[in-house]
């Protein structure tokens, strides 16, 4: 009988797996597809989202459109681009705004309005699922850093 369970175990434990997998979102860095950047480096999207630099490497303005805080897409891009969680994000700002230093991005609540905002102004990023990219925003080629 150990055995058995054993093997249950093993399949639960496989598909528990292979539904993370899926569940995970592809996330990508998208811009409008005027803007002048062509790719940025993990760290630099990191900064922009992070509050640490509000310009492009070019000198340009950067503008952060966030998802919001109950999205996963949200969650997946944090820890992915900038290795925080939910909760390190929420102390984090709590500390810039807290110091006067800064506001977090606009937080919209859907994929549809990112994009939305991001092609109506040249000069802000964002963040959305890969397949949810259209004519209407350019995805960043993901960074060697």
């Amino acid at each position: 009988m150990g055995f058995v369970k054993f093997i249950g175990f093993a399949v639960a434990g496989f598909v528990m797996c292979v539904t993370c997998a899926i569940v995970r979102a592809d996330v990508v860095v998208v811009v409008a597809t005027s803007s002048p950047v062509k790719v940025l480096a993990r760290n630099q999207v990191a900064d922009i989202f992070l509050g640490k630099t509000s310009r492009f490497p070019d000198g340009g303005q950067a503008v952060p459109i966030d998802q919001s805080e109950d999205s996963p897409i949200r969650d997946e891009f944090y820890s992915k681009f900038t290795g925080k969680s939910a909760p390190q994000l929420k102390a984090h700002w709590s500390k810039i705004i807290f110091t006067g230093r800064g506001q977090p991005p606009l937080a919209l609540s859907s994929s549809a309005e990112v994009k939305k905002r991001i092609a109506e102004n040249p000069d802000s990023i964002g963040y959305i699922e890969a397949r949810d990219v259209d004519g209407s925003v350019r995805a960043l080629p993901p960074s060697p850093q």
